[in-house]
């Protein structure tokens, strides 16, 4: 039997595309331990509708064949558990529903303040690529994979993160908060693949969740109610207010601001000759502004608590000028050509080559030279000058 090429944590959720990551690296000589990360089932992270007991035993031992928007569920834990031992791998499930509670504090906490949350890639940062690899490193692993769609590249300085191969799959945006020194402790085995090709794997390896759907974000809303859950965790942001426009003209009222999106159109419950969008959302008023489309437009946007994939001499020249790059401000939206630096604070600052829509406080802003992730932030503030 050949030497194992080390052991490597694999982050699997049940799903397919951890599944065949941990596949490959099997099939490739590693030594593969396989790691749930137990978040709270939908419903038992709040402790709104906890899972009797039994109920919950009975789930973890049996294979569950669900189609559901989660990723952490106790029907994923059996599922990961049965590949992992199809696999001849170890298992364990590390209990991180106390950790989870911060990722839950940050989407409400966000929501309060008027900004639009990322919770996936603030989990990404500080648990999946954050405390996992604390305990990687307790059972001697050398690294954590992940299925996510995206490429780790090891130049002569150092490695770099890079857009998935399918690119209506990519993931990279999720993982910008990575520390650079961590890239070197990452794995992502399926970047290099178009999902046609992983489930064609996963069918091929003979894993039972060949088929398995898709999880959907949000996993601690599985109703999609983010707004309800915000509200049982803040009953005081269930206030009514005004929606004005920019000038103060009050033209209606909401039921609560943390209801409301920049950038929303529909449902906004006023009625006027002209379609009227939300232009921000303003918590020291209780007030959502809206407004026409053209006011809008950002010409581009500032970002904090960033994270620099870059050489200390890149981001050197990073902030003696400006350099040419896009900027991605949804984890599926369109790249913005920009001129970006970094400013004396270490914030991002971009000048969008073309004005752009819904730029909205809270998500994050990640940089790009074609397929290479340069860093990014948390946008503050959107530029309209």
């Amino acid at each position: 039997m050949p030497a194992s090429r080390g052991k490597v944590l694999v982050a699997m959720s049940g799903g397919v595309d951890s599944s065949v990551a941990a596949a490959l690296l099997a099939e490739d000589g590693w030594e593969v331990v396989g790691c749930f990360m137990r978040l709270g089932s939908p419903g038992e992270t709040l402790d709104l509708h906890p899972i009797p007991d039994p109920a919950r035993a009975a789930c973890e031992s049996t294979p569950a064949r669900i189609g559901k928007q989660g990723c952490c569920s106790v029907g994923d834990a059996a599922d990961a558990r049965l590949v992992a031992a199809q696999l001849g791998a170890p298992f364990y499930v590390v209990n991180f529903k106390r950790d989870f509670r911060r990722i839950i504090d940050y989407f409400v906490g966000e929501y309060a303040e008027g900004r639009t949350p990322n919770p996936c890639v603030r989990c990404n940062d500080w648990l999946k690529f954050g405390k996992l690899h604390d305990y990687a490193r307790q059972i001697g692993a050398t690294a954590v994979a992940s299925g996510h769609y995206a490429r780790l590249e090891h130049a002569g300085d150092g490695p770099r993160l890079l857009r998935g191969v399918d690119q209506d799959k990519d993931q990279s945006y999720v993982l910008f908060g990575a520390p650079r020194a961590r890239l070197a402790e990452m794995m992502l085995p399926i970047g290099g693949y178009p999902k046609s090709r992983v489930r064609q794997l996963a069918q091929d390896f003979g894993l039972p969740v060949f088929d398995k759907p898709d999880s959907q974000e949000i996993c601690f809303v599985p109703d999609h109610d983010y707004a309800g859950l915000v509200e049982r965790e803040r009953p005081d942001l269930a206030l009514t207010g005004p929606i004005l426009t920019r000038e103060g003209e009050r033209l209606g009222e909401h039921r609560g601001h943390h209801r409301y999106t920049v950038g929303q159109r529909r449902g906004i419950g006023v009625a006027a000759e002209r379609p009227l969008y939300v232009l921000e959302r303003d918590p020291a008023r209780n007030a959502v502004v809206v407004g026409e489309r053209e006011q809008l437009a950002a010409t581009g946007l500032i970002a904090g608590e960033t994270n620099w994939l870059l050489t200390e001499p890149e981001i050197a020249a990073l902030r003696d000028r400006p350099g040419r790059a896009d900027v991605q401000i949804r984890a599926h939206g369109e790249p913005i050509p920009a001129r970006v630096l970094i400013d004396h604070e270490n914030r991002l600052v971009a000048r969008f080559e073309r004005p752009e829509d819904a730029v909205a406080p809270g998500q994050a802003a990640v940089v790009y030279q074609g397929d290479r992730v340069l860093g990014g932030g948390w946008i503050r503030e959107a530029l309209r000058d």
